[in-house]
């Protein structure tokens, strides 16, 4: 035992001399936050925090619910330009929260995008939020052993917990800066409003949202303003959406969340409210999907139907009174039946197909 106690200790040591136990520890990271670099799809700038959601005037006059739910950091993602050989990440928790079916690393995780050199974005990988020792602070590496070119990157923000600090870790000497590249185009948004659904429950991981899916797909912008129950077309919220500059269109897809006597009765006053405000930006009105187990269920197989023909009802009766920049989505296609992780929240599955039908109708609006 002592041979061989001597024999480790000398192999210790010739490491240590020749700089082996040096490279295997890696240098500290060079944190720089997200606030210098550039903040993308961000509807409003004067929130309570950074990576909230809603302006501040709306607080005084919000549910608790919903002003809880606004402080989701859902959509929200940082862009830029680095030569490190590595990346890593460190941010704050609101709340370090969990729930038992969407996973944590979409709860509040966070995604690495690379942009490829035909313009499409690349997938790098996730943070699995593991917090340090008892705090909320979450410390992690997304990627390391690049090749030390300049690269465009874009991370993703957790979907259903806050983010109170976010900031990005490069090699010490790296140079890291603003994109140099106008991905996603900085005068083109859309806005979408809406539930849990749209917030991003229960996606896997924070890049696989349908927001954040449209995003990438369309090159532009999009505003995630989904609030987990509490998508219920406040009149404050319409306000809200006509104050956003350069919007090129909105997307209400409130129906989860509403009574049928309330897709009946609030529907006009919420939507023409905000096409009498905005009349130059069309707006997309979608219906609910119809939940995989409404089929089986007898009651949610006429509910959910009922819902979607008083909503469309209010849009055949704006259409009729003004057919300018007034559009509808409907339910058919809208989720794949094997894209709910509960019969009612989508999985990556759902989010694709929800994706994909909004693509083709929203893409005439940014295409230009």
């Amino acid at each position: 035992m002592k041979i061989l106690r001597i024999i480790q200790l000398s192999f210790l040591a010739f490491c240590a001399g020749t700089g082996v136990l040096a490279a295997q520890t890696p240098a500290p990271y060079k944190y720089v936050n997200a606030q210098e670099l550039r903040i993308i799809n961000k509807g409003f700038d004067d929130t309570e925090r950074h990576y909230s959601r809603l302006p501040l005037w709306m607080k005084a006059n919000a549910r608790p619910g919903l002003w809880d739910r606004q402080e989701c950091s859902s959509g929200i993602a940082v862009r830029f330009a680095t030569d490190s050989r590595r990346i890593g990440v460190k941010y704050d928790l609101l709340w370090d929260t969990h729930m038992i079916h969407m996973a944590d690393t979409g709860l509040k995780g966070a995604d690495l995008y690379r942009l490829g050199d035909d313009g499409s974005w690349l997938y790098v990988n996730t943070v699995r939020p593991y917090t340090d020792n008892g705090t909320k602070t979450v410390t992690k590496d997304f990627v390391e052993n690049m090749d030390g070119d300049m690269h465009e990157y874009l991370v993703y923000f957790p979907l259903y917990d806050g983010v109170i600090d976010f900031n990005i870790g490069v090699d010490s000497a790296a140079v890291i800066q603003k994109p140099i590249i106008d991905n996603p185009r900085s005068n083109r948004k859309i806005v979408m409003y809406g539930t849990s659904i749209l917030q991003g429950g229960c996606s896997t991981r924070t890049g696989m949202c349908s927001t954040n899916m449209l995003q990438r797909d369309l090159n532009c912008e999009v505003v995630n303003l989904g609030f987990s129950g509490e998508g219920k077309m406040d009149m404050d919220i319409a306000k809200a959406l006509a104050q956003i500059e350069n919007v090129d269109a909105y997307v209400l897809d409130p129906i989860p969340n509403c009574t049928e006597m309330m897709c009946d009765t609030i529907t006009y006053g919420f939507v023409n409210y905000l096409r009498q405000a905005r009349p130059e930006v069309p707006i997309v009105m979608v219906e609910t999907e119809i939940y995989p187990y409404a089929k089986f269920n007898s009651y949610f197989e006429k509910y959910l139907p009922a819902k979607n023909a008083a909503f469309r009802k209010n849009y055949e009766k704006m259409k009729a009174e003004n057919p300018n920049n007034l559009y509808y989505v409907d339910c058919e296609g809208l989720i794949d039946d094997e894209g709910t992780v509960d019969g009612i929240h989508l999985t990556d599955v759902g989010f694709r197909a929800y994706a994909d039908k909004l693509y083709p109708v929203l893409l005439q609006f940014v295409s230009k």
